[in-house]
């Protein structure tokens, strides 16, 4: 995809106990129990926010869908991919992170090889129902070649490299990228045992050298830019993900509520909502104070989009009143509910953006089917959510019944 999903953010965070990093006067991190917290229990937050980003994600990315003026990316640098990716470094340590010490290395390493094998097959799926759909397709009607790049619209050289991450079509770039920020969290894992900063730092500078050195990028057979989610830039935005966390957790399950932070947080994001505003779009004068001076790139994650999303995530996470929300309100946990399930309705989402493309490209763009096919679209994706959730919810109880 041209923006960037999901895993967000790991659709099978387990619950798990574990013991807390505490830093030693040494600068060795050191195992201490945390402080119990009572009431607290899951992060609806997460599974919210991640919810939020995944329709986003299928509404943005019909350009012709008239609803995609509403969602994020017009009042701000970041979209919903900034969030995807933030929430799937946040969700992998509480998958994984806290299982090493618990469930031992072999089985944790295990348990991200899996997740990474059901990335690469959510990817296959994808690309088969992209490659497959479009070929069919322009039997009847013409097909723009945006839909799908022609080296993947005629004949079959290009498996391999599609299945090799050597090409990545657009709009399917983002579950590559997970796998690879996934695939590299073990030695981010091990840099925090050595010091819990390290990790961050090192992620940190990497992605500052990337941003005065673009050109430092995973090779795209499709693309002499390279990929577009550069994962020498995104690596850190999936890091701070991770730093998070493991923080909240160390602290008992909230960032701190700065009053100073939030305060720059507000203000940054109305900077961001006004500079990024489409406002010749809606026929209003044009309110941006630097005009066409600032253009955040979204490849390399320039630091502006970076602020962006940091300070949406850090209000969100400092906020009491947002966690009962998500817990407690029903679109709170409607949304959490699709959140939860993160790589199934990101596939599915994203082979449906593929349909209503195609269905405003051949019948038009009139209001019938703006509603039609957002309706539709966004009622199987809540469907979808409802039916994984009952059906993890049997599971469970049949495996309770079982071990009595």
């Amino acid at each position: 995809m041209t923006h960037m999903v999901n895993a967000v953010a790991d659709g099978r965070v387990e619950k798990m106990t574990s013991q807390a990093e505490k830093t030693s006067g040494s600068g060795v991190v050191s195992a201490q129990p945390p402080k119990p917290v009572a009431g607290r229990g899951r992060d609806h937050r997460i599974d919210a926010m991640r919810g939020v980003a995944l329709l986003m994600m299928f509404i943005d990315h019909i350009p012709q869908n008239l609803l995609n003026r509403f969602t994020m990316r017009n009042v701000g640098f970041a979209d919903a991919a900034e969030v995807f990716v933030l929430l799937a470094g946040y969700a992998s340590w509480l998958a994984y992170g806290r299982g090493f010490r618990k469930y031992g290395v072999p089985t944790i390493l295990k348990r991200i090889f899996r997740r990474c094998v059901q990335l690469y097959i959510g990817q296959t799926i994808m690309v088969a129902a992209y490659v497959f759909t479009v070929r069919a397709w322009r039997h009847f009607t013409p097909v723009s070649v945006d839909y799908l790049e022609p080296e993947l619209a005629h004949g079959m050289g290009w498996v391999w490299r599609v299945m090799m991450f050597d090409a990545l079509p657009s709009n399917l770039n983002i579950l590559p990228l997970y796998i690879v920020l996934l695939g590299g969290f073990p030695l981010f894992y091990v840099l925090m045992r050595v010091h819990r900063s390290l990790a961050l730092v090192l992620s940190g500078a990497v992605w500052l050298f990337v941003n005065f050195d673009p050109e430092i990028n995973f090779p795209n057979w499709l693309d002499p830019d390279g990929w577009y989610f550069n994962p020498f830039a995104w690596q850190f935005l999936f890091a701070l993900g991770l730093t998070a966390s493991a923080e909240t957790e160390r602290r008992g399950g909230d960032l701190p509520q700065k009053r100073l932070l939030v305060i720059a947080s507000i203000l940054y994001l109305v900077f961001s909502a006004i500079q990024a505003f489409p406002w010749t779009l809606w026929g209003l004068p044009d309110f941006r104070p630097f005009g066409d001076s600032i253009a955040p790139a979204k490849t390399w994650l320039s630091p502006f989009r970076l602020l962006d999303v940091v300070a949406i995530f850090y209000l969100v996470q400092s906020s009491d009143k947002a966690r009962q929300w998500a817990a407690e309100s029903k679109l709170g946990q409607i949304l959490a509910r699709v959140g939860r399930h993160s790589l199934e309705i990101f596939v599915v989402g994203t082979v449906l953006d593929l349909y209503a493309r195609l269905i405003f490209s051949t019948f038009g763009e009139g209001w019938g089917l703006q509603v039609a096919v957002n309706i539709v679209g966004l009622a199987i994706l809540f469907w979808l959510a409802a039916w994984l959730d009952a059906r993890r919810t049997r599971q469970r109880a049949a495996a309770l019944a079982a071990s009595k």
